[in-house]
């Protein structure tokens, strides 16, 4: 009998981890790399939505909601008008990212997956991976090492900066939220989302062009959430990153695969990050599984088409007021049209359904 195949996975944040117990799952044993501590931090959003929910409830991956929040839907706002439509029938939920990478981990080790943390790797070849100047063979090579991986420029797949790299800044806040709403608040070239992230807590991240927006200068920006944050005081340091819709011509090469920001990224603006890869590491365990990797640059190009969609259409928002405007009068006025978009974009209707609202909303935008 064949012995059972090894997956050797590079980079063991979110999308690393759940690639691992995805592959678990197959039979395979599963080896994590990662050259930082753990449990690690990042800025980012902190919702996951209902359809990232459901790709962990299909790889046996159940999370605490204790430790997080419930989310009921996503909520539009800027200096004139708000709108908001709830997920459907199933919740998101926000959580600090420090507390779900612990939760992963924790699942990760039940699974069966070795963890090596403080363990660089330093390059790969087609038999395996090196780590401390040795080799460890493999049969796969996963990677899951962010929007600047290293195993994307080894296998050969050249990237430039994004022409929309934008820059996001996070902090927490120890208030209660006023709402299980996602807040997505508009102003010229900004925006800033509030997360709801526990009982106590939520998460403020600010979105713009420029590299020095920090929050407490975004903050004058959006009068309403900085009433709501008075006398709130901050519990963690603020943290940066930088984000963008990178979209690559392909997300293989032999036996080597990505998975999350690795292989490629859509705009933090859309919220989907953690989402989109869950249920890529789902599709890739099947893949593998098949020992065929066309298999997954197909799902992985059908999964990426919504999000990068929703992505250029808010980003067509991000500096034209009128847009905005525009926007969240007919989202506010037709809420069942808010509604059957926000239920595509949690994976609750079909690609047509988001295509048949898309066109009302561009119909009603022409006739304005």
């Amino acid at each position: 009998m064949r012995e059972r195949e090894q997956a050797f996975v590079i980079g063991g944040g979110p999308a690393g981890l759940v690639a691992a117990i995805a592959l678990r799952r197959k039979g395979l044993r599963v080896t994590v790399a990662d050259g930082g501590e753990a449990p690690s931090d990042k800025a980012c959003g902190e919702g996951i939505l209902p359809e990232g929910l459901a790709a962990l409830g299909r790889l046996g991956i159940s999370l605490d909601w204790n430790e997080g929040h419930v989310l009921r839907g996503i909520r539009f706002v800027n200096s004139k008008h708000f709108a908001q439509a709830e997920f459907g029938s199933r919740a998101g939920l926000g959580m600090r990212r420090i507390l779900l990478h612990q939760q992963l981990i924790r699942a990760a080790e039940q699974a069966g997956v070795s963890l090596l943390w403080r363990a660089p790797v330093t390059r790969i070849t087609k038999n395996g991976v090196f780590i401390c100047g040795e080799e460890v063979r493999t049969d796969w090579i996963v990677g899951a090492d962010g929007f600047r991986s290293l195993v994307r420029e080894w296998i050969g797949i050249h990237t430039h900066k994004p022409a929309s790299l934008r820059y996001t800044f996070r902090q927490h806040f120890a208030c209660a939220p006023w709402s299980e709403f996602v807040e997505a608040h508009w102003a010229a070239n900004t925006q800033l989302y509030v997360t709801p992230v526990s009982e106590r807590a939520v998460g403020v991240v600010v979105l713009s062009r420029n590299a020095r927006l920090r929050l407490a200068d975004a903050l004058p920006l959006f009068p309403k959430v900085q009433v709501r944050l008075a006398g709130c005081e901050p519990t963690t340091v603020e943290r940066g990153a930088s984000t963008g819709t990178l979209i690559l011509p392909r997300v293989t090469a032999g036996n080597v695969a990505l998975v999350g920001d690795a292989s490629g990224a859509v705009d933090a603006i859309t919220g989907e990050g953690m989402s989109l890869a869950f249920q890529q590491a789902e599709a890739l365990a099947t893949a593998i599984e098949a020992r065929d990797l066309t298999k997954y640059e197909a799902s992985h190009a059908r999964l990426r088409r919504r999000p990068t969609w929703i992505a250029r259409l808010l980003l067509a928002m991000e500096n034209r007021g009128w847009a905005q405007d525009r926007v969240l009068q007919i989202f506010s006025a037709e809420p069942e049209l808010f509604e059957r978009m926000l239920a595509a974009h949690a994976g609750d209707t079909s690609s047509f359904g988001f295509a048949s609202a898309s066109a009302r909303l561009g119909l009603r935008l022409l006739f304005a």
